[in-house]
């Protein structure tokens, strides 16, 4: 048999195979070393949207039962009481503090107004930030790998490219079959990286307008609690 037809009929079998998974184990180690990263990053990612999910609903429900419990008509001394015997977040973390300040105020031999509506609304302003920083954990991962995810990917298909034209200059074979395979190889990586890349992206907006939301509901909240404690230092004033 002539060798050229051997080599014809043998080269479509060498290069055939181009599922993911071969396309992993035939690239670079250094394209393999960026897809692994990539892909790690993308399991963090899910894992902590995940986490934020639950997290964003547990919180809007501990709001609104809350808010059910405030407006009832319950006295606020009860629910103080109450709140304050368990660690509290959101909402009743805020209401604590303002009372807890409240209280130490009225209980203290000095009885001290002078002041005490500026310390109340800095103890809620204190735990409204705290709850903030709580419900903004690890968004800043979420952001990163949405703005570095792309490029890292793009590093990795460069770097494939170059190993490829390398391998090509050295079998001195431009054959389309040759050359398809190791460019695939490299633009894999980049779609691990804008696979990483775009939930990234979509969960860091959605959560970052999510943890805006609830922000504005506890400052709003803040600011009617804080206009019932004035009335009631005027009149006990």
């Amino acid at each position: 048999m002539n060798p050229a037809d051997v080599a014809q009929s043998t080269l479509p079998l060498a290069s055939s195979d181009v599922s993911l998974i071969a396309l992993f184990w035939q690239a670079h180690w250094v394209v393999k070393c960026v897809m692994l990263g990539l892909l790690a990053c993308s399991v963090w990612v899910w894992a902590i949207a995940i986490d934020k999910i639950f997290l964003y609903a547990r919180t809007r429900r501990s709001m609104d039962r809350f808010e059910q419990a405030f407006w009832s008509g319950e006295s606020i001394e009860e629910l103080y009481r109450t709140l304050s015997a368990k660690p509290t977040h959101s909402m009743a973390a805020c209401f604590v503090a303002a009372m807890r300040e409240w209280k130490r105020s009225f209980e203290s031999q000095s009885r001290s107004f002078a002041g005490l509506q500026a310390r109340i609304e800095k103890v809620m302003n204190v735990s409204i930030a705290r709850e903030v920083e709580r419900l903004e954990r690890r968004l800043l991962v979420l952001a990163t790998v949405g703005s570095a995810g792309p490029f890292v990917g793009l590093f990795g298909t460069v770097w494939g490219i170059m190993s490829s034209f390398q391998s090509i200059a050295a079998s001195k074979n431009t054959s389309l079959a040759v050359v398809a395979p190791g460019i695939a190889e490299a633009l894999f990586a980049t779609a691990v990286g804008l696979i990483a890349a775009i939930p990234a992206t979509i969960f860091y907006n959605k959560f970052t307008s999510e943890v805006n939301r609830q922000a504005q509901r506890l400052e709003g909240f803040a600011d009617e609690f804080s206009a019932i404690l004035s009335r009631q230092i005027d009149e006990r004033g």
